[in-house]
């Protein structure tokens, strides 16, 4: 039986996947504090709906996070 390691396939060319808050945490080194801070200053956030549950699942594409990102830093830099 091969193991699940061994069933990794590569994503298709340009397929990204989305990035959970914790793994975004991770990615920039911020707490959840400072991810949620940034979702109310307008970081793109993808809601995923649900069905049953009350807790909202958010999912985030990196690229355009990163955009985000670069767009908040020349908004600072010209103030």
């Amino acid at each position: 039986m091969p193991k699940k390691s061994d069933r990794r396939v590569p994503l298709p060319a340009g397929l990204l996947p989305l990035l959970s808050q914790p793994e975004l945490e991770t990615y920039y080194g911020v707490s959840d504090w400072t991810v949620l801070q940034w979702i109310e200053q307008g970081m793109p956030v993808e809601r995923l709906k649900t069905t049953g549950q009350k807790k909202e699942i958010r999912r985030f594409d990196l690229t355009e996070v990163k955009a985000w990102m670069a767009e908040q830093d020349q908004l600072a830099a010209v103030s």
